[in-house]
């Protein structure tokens, strides 16, 4: 209840320092704006390079990831190890 009444309370004294400082409200506004442009531009700008950076590695093949025959096997290695662990553990009980 106490955030409700306090919300509303800072809405009524929004809207009267909207009302009473409307024209320096619109000098800050002005103000606000091409920062925000330049540093919103800016990251859109860096982030469409590194895109566009990340789709012509792709194309080229250049940094794929190379295959990893090694890992494969010793991956399978392990997995029937496990296997044989969890059937030994089975057979014990």
């Amino acid at each position: 209840m106490k955030t409700l009444i306090g919300g509303a309370i800072a809405v009524l004294l929004g809207v009267v320092g909207l009302a009473v400082w409307f024209n320096q409200f619109l000098v800050l506004l002005a103000g606000c704006i091409p920062p925000v442009l330049l540093i919103g531009g800016g990251l859109a700008l860096y982030l469409g390079f590194d895109e566009l950076k990340d789709s012509w590695k792709n194309d080229k093949g250049d940094d794929a990831p190379a295959p990893h025959q090694e890992a494969k096997s010793d991956d399978k290695t392990k997995i029937e190890k496990l296997e044989k662990e969890l059937d030994d553990l089975k057979k014990e009980k």
